[in-house]
């Protein structure tokens, strides 16, 4: 398994789980949608602690600099 996350990808990725996981601890979002976006704040810092993303494979992409 290649690395094809980025830094700035990465961080992006926490960031959204960090206030999906904010706006269910306030009440903020309920039921399915909880469910749902509480899946997918899992799948980002999951995917984010590995550095790759498997989505970004059929479609080759990275996001990681290349280097000179």
């Amino acid at each position: 398994m290649k690395k094809n996350m980025g830094s700035i990808d990465r961080i992006a990725r926490v960031i959204l789980a960090v206030i999906v996981g904010v706006l269910y601890a306030t009440g903020q979002i309920t039921g399915i949608a909880a469910i749902v976006l509480g899946i997918i704040a899992l799948i980002f810092v999951v995917t984010s602690a590995i550095g790759f993303c498997p989505l970004y494979v059929p479609f080759k992409l990275s996001t990681i600099k290349k280097q000179k």
